[in-house]
């Protein structure tokens, strides 16, 4: 129990000090040594308190991960990977392309004449043919000649 120390032991030392000592001052000496014996053992649970605390600390700290991580839980990402873990449904079932109608249309290098195509469509359906709007991008004036 302590430092493996007997009854034979401590009456050998009490038998020492009341030599040493003296009967006398022997219980002063044993006031001291008590205050001394006190203040360790305070220290001693001192320590041993603070060592629980930090071990709660730590515990605490390791539950607060723990509780983190569980919130953190995104369901519908686990319910994709345990529906379509490799994600062909998702592809098989996405829309096909739209085309985007608030885009301008290309310029053609080459521009359809304009009136073979309106009167083409127009006269079917008997509707009177109208002017024809501009094209962007082609230019109705003819270019200059080299000579003139």
């Amino acid at each position: 129990m302590f430092f493996d120390i007997g009854w034979s032991e401590f009456l050998l030392i009490g038998v020492i000090a009341l030599v040493v000592i003296g009967p006398k001052d022997l219980p002063a000496a044993l006031r001291v040594a008590g205050y001394w014996l006190r203040k360790a053992r305070t220290l001693s649970r001192e320590f041993h308190s603070s060592v629980e605390q930090m071990i709660r600390d730590s515990e605490i700290d390791e539950m607060r991960k723990e509780l983190r991580s569980a919130t953190d839980f995104d369901i519908e990402h686990e319910v994709r990977k345990a529906v379509d873990p490799d994600r062909s449904l998702e592809h098989s079932i996405s829309a096909p392309e739209a085309p985007d109608y608030f885009e301008p249309p290309p310029i053609a290098a080459e521009p359809v004449p304009l009136e073979a195509a309106e009167t083409a469509a127009l006269p079917e359906a008997g509707l009177p043919v109208a002017d024809p709007p501009p094209v962007h991008g082609f230019d109705p004036e003819p270019e200059p000649t080299p000579d003139g």
